[in-house]
């Protein structure tokens, strides 16, 4: 177990050295055939200590939901950059991902001294550095993590009012069993990122 002191001592680390503030980025659908790529940034008070603050896929939805509401009070800031299913198709998740930390991090209404990325360094971002796991590393990235994942899942859940037979409120437009049953059934919708291999067969129409 991590004790709840770590997760800030990087940033602390760093703010001792005078690179501060520190923002932390991360992603949330990356993984998804379905829905936005949902990019956030956030820089944390300095005396920010967040109640079950920790990497977002670690947390149930309803502690998500606490967590962000905690954030918001915390007065953090924030800064969320979204991708439609067509600008993914047209441009790549990657390039998306990495464009859409570098947007986040300079739309902060701060600029930040240094920023820290989940999993990789990002090119083109300045005074920054990706860091292995840094959803459970540096609680900026953690913050980051549940802001992006709370954003789309909401996101999911109204686009489900308009596509119920998908069931995206349910799997967030992840490729479950349940979701490729129904992309088999139904073919892809609008929402669908047609550039997926999966999403791609779906659309075929089976031989006769």
């Amino acid at each position: 177990m991590r004790r709840d002191g770590d997760l800030y001592a990087l940033e602390a680390a760093l703010a001792r050295r005078g690179l501060g503030p520190v923002a932390g980025a991360d992603e949330a659908g990356r993984g998804a055939c379905a829905g936005p790529l949902v990019v956030a940034a956030v820089i944390l008070p300095p005396s920010a200590r967040l109640d079950e603050l920790n990497d977002s896929k670690l947390l149930t939805e309803a502690a998500r939901e606490r967590v962000f509401e905690r954030l918001r009070r915390s007065r953090a800031l924030v800064s969320v950059v979204s991708y439609g299913p067509r600008e993914i198709d047209r441009r790549g998740i990657a390039v998306c991902n990495l464009e859409g930390m570098r947007v986040a991090v300079a739309r902060l209404p701060e600029r930040p001294g240094y920023a820290l990325t989940d999993g990789f360094p990002v090119p083109g971002l300045p005074g920054s550095l990706g860091v292995v796991k840094g959803d459970r590393t540096a609680a900026c990235v953690a913050a980051a993590g549940v802001v992006a994942k709370v954003t789309r899942d909401r996101i999911m859940t109204e686009l489900d009012g308009g596509h119920p037979e998908y069931g995206f409120a349910v799997h967030k437009g992840y490729s479950t069993a349940a979701h490729e049953a129904a992309l088999r059934r139904w073919g892809p919708c609008e929402q669908h990122r047609l550039s997926y291999a999966n999403v791609a067969a779906a659309a075929v129409p089976a031989a006769v």
